[in-house]
């Protein structure tokens, strides 16, 4: 190794701003500028989707010899775009291949509702067609940093058909699991397709999974190391099927060579301090600011004017299950005997919508459901709340956790993935940060509610808890230190042998 910085090739398949879906784009947008700031060489590569040609962004081909891979036993010519103008220290690269990604939605068929049909074919040509890029550019990455089953499968390409090239000798692999719910997964006869020898798919190959193709097994078989979102919830993806989803006992064999590191927060977006979309800033070391944030909310909600004894508990979500709200369903009643106000913001399950309308007329004054995506009106819950609820069944990570920390809003929470890493029980730890819960079940929810409700009016010790919590560090740099210092460890360690095969190893110089 040479003393030029750490080149990183990070690649997913959507990143902010360019490319949503969900809190992957936000990591993929933030992590690797966070990266560059500790002292990486960074690029970050995504499918060049069909909205970007006609967006806000400019980007131009970069110049290459013709490239193309086979992909279901036809030739794919694909282009690379680099974004232009901007200062930034991470460039940013798209594969450019209208066919495949020139579309409505990144992943669902809007005419079906379901996945689009040749998604394998899709995220195999972003795997295989970044490995033909660095093949012949002249930037060569120690590290192609994947993230979930889109980008898995450069790991086994790189293992099964790269392995002998010099050019990619010194290529490691990580490989981040955002959910392990979501792998990929295609029927047997696609296989073929993917290029790879036909004998690589049998019964308990790292290629199969039930039956299927699974692309998310084959990448956490292959790469050099894994990681996930969350300390708890590396844990826990090894230590049941519920957690891990089929493949825990495949989790457990890379044991070592998996690290759980937590999400971070952008602290220029979500800080009380600068927050453009909030009623009054207010900071740690200035709490008054809050009053007026939770004044304007209840006005919003309309709430009658809040008393001192009155805390407001916000919750912002996806409304499924896994988020927890069959619990709230079922506490109905019980919930709202509790002196507290409640505003719930978001959407999804139909049949909770329909719950919680009928909420919004029978508890007015009390509850108020917004069944939509606001972002100026999270910040405010954000901000306005006293309490936040997040109950999840389990939670890889939790973003909504750390900003209500940052926002001196008191989090109650599951102990599960990122909220257990995140939030410490304020009646079991004399520094604690918010209210836990274990047991999934609402009497278990209900007695975390109560107990925040009863600590809400001793106000020297919630003061306490606010400015405990808006004082924890979980930036992205601290995050980020962590990569860097998982990717020492990649660089260093031993050849990764699978299946008797040597993945591709050394140092680029």
């Amino acid at each position: 190794m040479t003393d030029r910085p750490l080149r990183i090739l990070y690649v997913s398949p959507e990143v902010v701003p360019f490319s949503k879906t969900g809190g992957l784009a936000d990591v993929a947008g933030a992590l690797p500028t966070a990266l560059a700031q500790n002292g990486c060489d960074v690029r970050v590569l995504s499918p060049f989707y069909g909205h970007l040609l006609n967006g806000d962004f400019r980007t131009e081909r970069v110049a290459t010899p013709p490239l193309a891979v086979t992909i279901a036993g036809c030739s794919q010519p694909f282009h690379l775009r680099t974004l232009t103008g901007g200062d930034s220290a991470v460039r940013h690269f798209f594969i450019e291949h209208a066919p495949y990604y020139s579309r409505p939605e990144l992943y669902v068929d809007p005419r079906t509702s379901r996945d689009y049909t040749d998604n394998d074919e899709r995220f195999a040509l972003l795997a295989r067609g970044l490995i033909e890029w660095i093949r012949q550019d002249r930037w060569h990455p120690d590290i192609i940093h994947l993230n979930d089953w889109q980008s898995a499968l450069v790991a086994p390409y790189l293992a099964l058909l790269y392995r002998a090239d010099p050019v990619l000798a010194g290529v490691r692999t990580v490989l981040s699991v955002h959910n392990l719910a979501y792998q990929g997964l295609f029927p047997a006869e696609r296989f073929d397709g993917l290029g790879f020898p036909a004998d690589q798919f049998y019964p308990t190959s790292p290629f199969e999974f039930w039956g299927k193709v699974g692309f998310l097994k084959a990448g956490l078989t292959y790469a050099d190391k894994l990681s996930t979102v969350s300390p708890t919830y590396a844990r826990e993806i090894q230590e049941s099927e519920e957690f891990g989803c089929g493949l825990e006992h495949l989790l457990r064999e890379r044991a070592e060579d998996l690290t759980g590191i937590l999400n971070g927060i952008d602290n220029g977006v979500w800080n009380p301090a600068v927050d453009g979309l909030i009623t009054r800033t207010f900071s740690v070391d200035d709490l008054s600011g809050k009053a007026d944030n939770k004044n304007a909310l209840c006005r919003r909600c309309g709430f009658a004017p809040q008393r001192f004894d009155r805390p407001l508990v916000g919750m912002i979500s996806r409304i499924a299950e896994q988020k927890g709200f069959d619990l709230i369903a079922k506490a109905g009643e019980r919930l709202f005997a509790l002196d507290l106000n409640l505003v719930l913001l978001g959407t999804g399950d139909p049949e909770f919508h329909e719950l919680f309308e009928k909420w919004n007329r029978r508890f007015a004054g009390q509850f108020r459901a917004f069944l939509t995506f606001d972002n100026a009106l999270a910040h405010q819950i954000e901000a306005g709340a006293d309490l936040f609820l997040m109950p999840s069944r389990y939670e890889p990570c939790g973003l909504n956790q750390m900003y209500s920390l940052r926002y001196g809003t008191v989090p109650i929470v599951r102990a599960t993935g990122g909220l257990a890493d995140t939030v410490r029980d304020a009646d079991v730890h004399p520094d604690g940060n918010g209210f836990v819960f274990a047991p999934y079940d609402g009497e278990a929810m209900l007695a975390a509610v109560r107990r925040a409700v009863a600590a809400y009016g001793d106000r020297p010790r919630w003061r306490g808890m606010m400015r405990r919590g808006m004082s924890a560090d979980f930036s992205w740099q601290a995050s980020a230190r962590r990569y860097v210092a998982l990717y020492d460890q990649v660089i260093a360690a031993p050849a990764r042998r699978v299946g008797g095969s040597t993945a591709p190893r050394g140092v680029q110089s």
